[in-house]
């Protein structure tokens, strides 16, 4: 954290970006603030966020907590009219709001701006479930009639991360809302500024307390935000570890929780798998995409061996387009890593590849100049590696993939679902019968055919992961679920 009288620098000739603190309907300001740097020049200043207290924090939930009871007796109905209202917001500015998130991201425009559509879209898809809100199931007598719904829980806090942090929330926020509970979020501290301003937008919209956002570090107000008697439940996307401390924060009070974590997505592409411009232009995305920093992106490619040399053909043309630099120049197709840590780790993972005689292809080149320190690597494909290296084995979160080949599609199957994770996989085939055999047998919360990755991702459907991948699901009915709880009224009948 730094004193909010310290100057900053300009970054890129755009004016520093400040964010405040916002709960009970207006903004609050702090003594300390976050710094944020571009991580395509880390000595550049993107802006500042403030850095809430613990004292703040607690403020915030007693805001939400405040607001619940009149919000909570709305009906679904007259919920999705105010939010859907609301975030009409969201894509305010966009082109502005876009390069923020570029800047303090490091990925390219067009991304970030699919990330703010990302939020406004998920707003839509949860107001049209307005009549499951207030669903009642009838169980018939005798001797009892039971009417099933499903009430609000109260205060909710979502904590999201920095790769698609607007996108993300649009996972949970709106459904957290449309269920009647109120909200606190938490941006991530390294990159606060364009989610907090979004849900600023959104907030201002409605009544006070209901959406609020408090920024800071973990360490200052994280139990505040997760274990505190008056939350109801948490919902994080992160990583495992991040996961696991969120749990064990949340058993103090029992609070229930929705994970959303890492993944080591598989690809399984089958002997009869037809590749096409466009099934390979959205694969390339699905493993690449944002410096491959999605958790579901692809992290592990199984090909049938006579698919091989064509995949390689078809991620090697992609890859020799790729122009490595900074989100503020337009030729750029991959912007840095978003954290050194992060860039130290895979260049870790393809070192080890390559000392253990793997064939790793890497792609591009560095940028210089005022770029030279940013947290740029080159792409690569890292070909036919021992099965128990860790860029096999370890979810990578980087531009690198490996590739390894099977014969028989019961080791593919089998390989696939060797793995603590199980977010999303994918299955590639010509056969549509072959695709549902095949894609029911793989161990993830979803399973793409014949593509992989964010860009034809159902939303309708319930996104989540098992194993080590999280706990619960989001968007969907069933999303809409883990914001309620079940209530049942038993009447007996003469």
């Amino acid at each position: 954290m730094t004193d909010t009288t310290t100057p900053l620098q300009h970054t890129d000739q755009q004016t520093p970006t400040r964010t405040p603190l916002f709960y009970g309907g207006r903004e609050h300001h702090t003594d300390q603030t976050l710094r944020i740097t571009n991580p395509a020049n880390p000595s550049q200043v993107v802006g500042e966020a403030a850095a809430a207290s613990r004292d703040q924090a607690l403020e915030a939930v007693g805001a939400a907590k405040k607001a619940f009871p009149a919000w909570a007796a709305l009906t679904g109905a007259e919920r999705a009219q105010q939010l859907t209202q609301a975030a009409g917001a969201i894509m305010e500015n966009s082109e502005q709001e876009a390069g923020i998130l570029s800047r303090e991201n490091g990925k390219v425009v067009g991304e970030s701006t699919f990330d703010l559509m990302g939020l406004a879209k998920r707003f839509e898809l949860a107001c049209g479930l307005a009549e499951e809100v207030d669903a009642v199931e009838v169980l018939p007598g005798p001797p009892t009639e039971v009417h099933v719904s499903h009430k609000p829980m109260g205060v909710v806090t979502i904590i999201v991360p920095f790769n698609w942090p607007a996108a993300i929330l649009g996972a949970s926020l709106p459904y957290a809302l449309m269920a009647g509970n109120t909200v606190v979020v938490k941006p991530p501290p390294s990159c606060p500024l364009a989610t907090t301003r979004a849900v600023q937008r959104i907030a201002e919209q409605l009544p006070p307390g209901v959406l609020n956002v408090v920024t800071g570090e973990d360490a200052e107000i994280g139990e505040a935000l997760v274990s505190h008697e008056d939350v109801a439940k948490v919902c994080f996307t992160g990583s495992v570890n991040g996961g696991k401390r969120i749990m064990t924060m949340a058993a103090q009070t029992l609070t229930n929780v929705t994970l959303e974590l890492g993944g080591n997505d598989g690809v399984l592409i089958l002997e009869d798998a037809q590749f096409n411009e466009q099934n390979m232009d959205l694969l390339f995305m699905g493993i690449f995409g944002t410096t491959g920093q999605v958790c579901m992106n692809a992290k592990r490619i199984y090909v049938h061996s006579s698919k091989k040399e064509e995949l390689v053909a078809e991620l090697t043309k992609r890859l020799e387009q790729v122009q490595l630099g900074p989100a503020s120049d337009s030729s750029t197709t991959m912007g840095p890593f978003h954290q050194k840590a992060q860039l130290e780790f895979v260049q870790a993972l393809v070192k080890e590849a390559k000392d253990s005689g793997a064939d790793v292809r890497e792609f591009g080149e560095l940028p210089g100049g005022e770029w030279a320190d940013g947290n740029f690597m080159r792409p690569s494909l890292v070909l036919d590696p021992d099965p128990n290296l860790r860029v096999v084995t370890e979810e990578q979160f980087g531009p690198t993939i490996p590739i390894i080949t099977f014969e028989d599609v019961e080791d593919g199957i089998r390989m696939i679902n060797d793995t603590e994770y199980g977010l999303c996989n994918s299955v590639w085939t010509a056969d549509e019968a072959t695709a549902h055999s095949v894609g029911t047998r793989l161990q993830s919360g979803y399973v793409f055919h014949n593509t992989h990755g964010p860009a034809l991702l159902d939303q309708r459907a319930p996104f989540g992961g098992i194993k080590q991948s999280g706990i619960g699901r989001e968007m969907g009915t069933i999303g809409l679920r883990e914001f309620q709880e079940p209530h049942a009224l038993g009447v007996l009948k003469g």
